[in-house]
């Protein structure tokens, strides 16, 4: 299973989000500059993000984005099914039958599709933004010590 850039550059653009949006809104433009996307491919990311109700947006000269949740409430697996869709590395898996192909009843293989798509459900609904934000402190707290 591969994610796309835009699951990549969105759990990228939350996790910014969450770092910096605790005192005041953060715009398209600063999140583009600190993450190296594009402003456009992000606003397309964002406006997903808040249709799924994971960001909200203040409008005006000052406007800009906020979690809409607290970042422990928001899991890694919410942030990239709202934008990949499901995790699952084969169709035949997907919890809707229709995209089972006609052998799946009777397939050894798919046994092997679904633990490799339970395992990943498990690890990215295991963590959460709050997590990553816990994982980037340690991160700085070492670049820190080296300077």
């Amino acid at each position: 299973m591969r994610l796309s850039t835009k699951g990549r550059y969105g759990l990228r653009a939350m996790l910014d989000l969450a770092l910096n949006s605790t005192d005041d809104v953060v715009s398209i433009k600063s999140i583009s500059e600190r993450q190296s996307i594009s402003e456009n491919y992000l606003e397309q990311i964002i406006s997903t993000l808040k249709k799924a109700q994971f960001v909200k947006s203040t409008r005006g000269a000052k406007g800009g984005y906020t979690l809409n949740q607290d970042p422990k409430d928001i899991s890694v697996g919410d942030i990239l099914r709202a934008l990949e869709g499901d995790l699952n590395p084969v169709d035949c898996v997907a919890v809707n039958e229709d995209k089972a192909c006609n052998e799946s009843e009777m397939c050894v293989t798919k046994y092997v599709w679904k633990k490799i798509s339970e395992s990943i459900n498990d690890v990215v609904d295991h963590i959460t933004l709050e997590d990553l934000i816990k994982e980037q402190h340690k991160i700085d707290e070492l670049l820190n010590e080296e300077v």
